[in-house]
């Protein structure tokens, strides 16, 4: 049992002393920071529920921590492993597909929600029918995503030179 525990423990000690992750944890950690703090100031309701829902659940928003932490990983594998490595290929084709997907697919699907839920809400009043609005997924402006992606890199230089 004690094997086991030592085990999980030099797992966990490791994972903590590895650049490349901690550079992508505090690149997502400040990305949702900065995102919930510009929620709490463009808000008129200053409720905690909201802001801690914001920093751990909420997609969307200024700046894309979803950006900020594959290109932070990216970039802290590129200077870990370097750019030639097998390693850095994957995780910079791993966040194109992130980053297109932010600006992209979910970008698309939330604007459609949102078109639907308003279509639905006024048949809903003129028909007098009940109306289930549909989630609204929220993706990206390519503004959010390239500051998520310079916050990230940022971040990986950081941990780097610093």
């Amino acid at each position: 049992m004690t094997s086991v525990l030592s085990q999980q423990a030099e797992f966990f000690r490791l994972l903590f002393e590895n650049s490349i992750f901690l550079s992508a944890l505090t690149s997502w950690f400040f990305a949702q920071l900065i995102k919930t703090v510009i929620l709490l100031l463009r808000s008129k309701r200053k409720n905690p529920r909201d802001a801690i829902e914001n920093f751990i659940w909420r997609t969307g928003g200024m700046p894309s921590s979803h950006s900020a932490l594959v290109a932070s990983m990216t970039a802290s594998v590129a200077f870990s492993e370097g750019l030639h490595s097998n390693l850095f290929v994957v995780t910079a084709m791993f966040a194109l597909i992130i980053i297109r997907d932010s600006l992209g697919v979910r970008r698309s699907s939330g604007l459609q929600a949102r078109a639907l839920n308003m279509l639905g809400r006024q048949v809903s009043e003129k028909l007098n029918v009940d109306y289930h609005p549909i989630k609204e997924i929220h993706g990206h402006s390519p503004i959010e995503v390239l500051v998520g992606i310079l916050l990230g890199i940022f971040i990986a230089v950081a941990y780097r030179y610093l």
